[in-house]
């Protein structure tokens, strides 16, 4: 799992054919366990890349992020990108180890 904090790190992302992002806040407990979720689904499948920025690190790269793809920023939130587009997100409670299993499924 790596952190990014800028564009030029997250446009070296899109590049790959599936990877999964994650937008963290550093303050937040629904965060916090949804980071979690998270932490865990990267651990199991370390074949999938994986990324995450932390909000309050990276504000202007979340941003951009929701600039991109059209999706409303949220924190937490989980976007899984396949060939450089945002294809699922989710947030909050929603990110859950079994929601990121089925969404990479998905698109692998």
């Amino acid at each position: 799992m790596n952190k990014v904090s800028n564009e030029t790190e997250f446009t070296s992302l899109l590049e790959q054919d599936l990877f999964l992002f994650m937008k963290h806040s550093l303050t937040c407990p629904i965060s916090l366990a949804a980071f979690s979720e998270y932490t865990r689904f990267t651990e199991i499948h370390q074949d999938i890349p994986t990324a995450y920025l932390a909000v309050q690190d990276a504000r202007p790269l979340s941003n951009h992020v929701a600039d991109i793809t059209g999706i409303k920023h949220e924190s937490p939130q989980a976007i899984l990108f396949h060939k450089g587009k945002a294809v699922w997100n989710a947030s909050h409670q929603q990110i859950t180890l079994e929601q990121l299993e089925n969404a990479v499924l998905k698109y692998s």
